[in-house]
């Protein structure tokens, strides 16, 4: 696995073992569990206890223990994910609209400007540029949430519209999106995950693939697939190309997460029941 940041590997942690668990973790089992993926313990501490300062996480102690549970914000954030990455809404029916938003955003304030952008891109919308964002879906709702959420609601104006012209709708599509790269690192996702597929059908009944082993690649998977909702806008299917390899790919992400399931819960629950009890006050 290449490297990835600390705070990266600890919502994929998170996100994908511990998101619909009832209790805060010890510090302890989160430096067991994270130490495959190249963290030591001092790493693991520093990256918990900054997380906590941003507001992601929550702190206890307990005597010489730790405990972390998720703070609102980042639980909001994990949700929302869990919900793009596993289950997206994008296959319905398209009138042919578009949602058009334009800010502008002082400069004394340009770190919003940054976050707005994030945030747009993970919506689906494509730049137009000098600030225009387009979406072929619905997002009204979503963009005034966001909007309160960074205080920038006086500095937004959106639109519906209807596109008028003699080009295919395509030739937008290729303007604001760069459909056939994410359309390549699907293929690059099925081509590398195919053999692990095709190795734990056989391996994991036959006790050839461990439970640890089941727990590392299914980290390695989430943590892989997760990156296409920042990368694909799921436009509707009468917008993508032909030969689009997102089905595939995603045939592929629930078969073998479905296999890897079982045993790396089984490992996990392993680990936690290791630790020292939730302190009286976590619990609550």
């Amino acid at each position: 696995m290449s490297a990835k940041r600390p705070q990266d590997l600890v919502f994929t942690l998170y996100g994908e073992y511990l998101l619909h668990r009832n209790e805060p973790i010890w510090v302890g089992s989160l430096i067991s569990l994270l130490h495959p993926f190249g963290l030591s313990e001092g790493a693991v501490r520093t990256v918990l206890s900054r997380m906590a300062r941003k507001g992601w996480l929550d702190g206890q102690r307990t005597g010489r223990n730790s405990f972390y549970d998720l703070a609102p914000k980042g639980r909001r954030l994990l949700e929302e994910g869990e919900q793009r990455i596993l289950h997206p809404s994008w296959d319905g029916p398209w009138d042919g609209s578009w949602f058009l938003l334009a800010y502008s955003i002082p400069e004394d304030v340009r770190h919003l400007r940054d976050r707005l952008r994030d945030r747009l891109a993970w919506l689906g919308f494509g730049s137009l540029g000098n600030g225009l964002w387009i979406s072929p879906h619905d997002v009204e709702r979503e963009v005034q949430a966001l909007a309160e959420q960074l205080g920038i609601e006086q500095h937004l104006e959106c639109f519906r519209a209807q596109r008028v012209g003699r080009d295919r709708p395509e030739a937008l599509v290729d303007r604001c999106w760069d459909l056939p790269g994410v359309n390549e690192r699907y293929a690059d996702f099925t081509r590398h995950w195919q053999p692990e597929l095709a190795r734990c059908e056989t391996g994991i009944p036959s006790g050839d693939v461990t439970a640890e082993e089941c727990f590392t690649l299914r980290f390695d998977l989430i943590h892989e697939f997760r990156a296409f909702p920042l990368e694909d806008p799921y436009l509707p299917r009468t917008l993508l190309p032909e030969r689009w390899q997102r089905g595939t790919a995603t045939d592929l992400f629930h078969a073998l997460h479905d296999l890897l399931e079982g045993p790396a819960d089984q490992y996990v629950d392993g680990i936690l029941a290791a630790a020292p009890s939730v302190p009286a006050a976590a619990e609550g």
